[in-house]
């Protein structure tokens, strides 16, 4: 079910009820209910990245072998991006960093390390703003240039893959990311590290969804993530895990 599937199939059903009206007297509050559902779709494809309902998003890889790949949204964080970077230094494990492009200002050394220690740094916008999901085609994409421009002036690379903020998809966002080329990244496993859980509770929601080809969204804004990342990447080592870079375990490219 897609965007365009279902407003077809909402418009047929608008037609079929507005002709068994003047045909058969069936009650005009039909249309309502169907609005109602309609509706309720259109809320469900925005805030299920998974179902591609806007636009197709990479949420894991169709595979048997024992490889996920591990992203972090919302830095860069002064404090704790290093901290996650020597996590995965120490146990020899690439990651992808969606940066949100207002931490990229006074934070640009984070995003040379991030880069120069051979992980991969996608868009995650520039303000991540709460009202973003109302912005225009132009608005998405300014959003995302200004964050492209800012990792590419540091880098000198530009980037492809791009997470959509809180995971919500419109038309919009859609049409832009297409329009700039980009490759829409979402994921299979939700630690859900910016909530009050605890690190016990994170790990274990962690580990009891992790199988072979999952993407695992984390944030690099908390120390209990920091814990949390240990512990998940010596599960992995102990269950036969390996970490894998995304576009290794995607087989996309990264950068343009």
């Amino acid at each position: 079910m897609t965007f365009k599937s279902t407003g077809i199939a909402f418009i047929l059903s608008l037609c079929i009820i507005c002709l068994l009206s003047v045909l058969a007297g069936i009650s005009m509050l039909w249309i309502l209910a169907i609005a109602f559902v309609f509706s309720l779709v259109l809320a469900y494809g925005s805030a299920t990245i998974q179902s591609g309902f806007y636009i197709k998003a990479y949420c894991n890889s169709d595979t048997n072998e024992k490889l996920i790949a591990l992203t972090f949204d919302d830095g860069p964080h002064p404090e704790f991006t290093s901290k996650i970077l020597a996590v995965l230094k120490q146990h020899q494990a690439k990651a992808t960093f969606f940066v949100i492009g207002k931490h990229i200002h006074q934070n640009e050394s984070i995003i040379k390390q991030i880069d120069s220690e051979g992980h991969t740094i996608g868009n995650h916008t520039f303000s991540h703003s709460f009202f973003i999901d109302f912005e225009s085609t132009k608005g998405f994409k300014k959003e995302l240039n200004d964050t492209a421009d800012l990792v590419k002036s540091i880098t000198g690379k530009q980037m492809k893959l791009f997470r959509p903020p809180y995971g919500v998809t419109t038309p919009n966002l859609a049409k832009a990311s297409r329009a700039l080329n980009y490759d829409v990244i979402g994921w299979n496993i939700r630690s859900m590290d910016t909530t009050g859980d605890n690190k016990e509770v994170i790990l274990n929601r962690v580990k009891q969804q992790l199988k072979p080809g999952a993407i695992v969204l984390f944030h690099d804004t908390s120390e209990k993530t920091v814990e949390v990342l240990e512990q998940t990447l010596l599960f992995a080592k102990q269950n036969g895990f390996k970490i894998v870079s995304l576009q290794s375990l995607l087989n996309i490219n990264s950068y343009h």
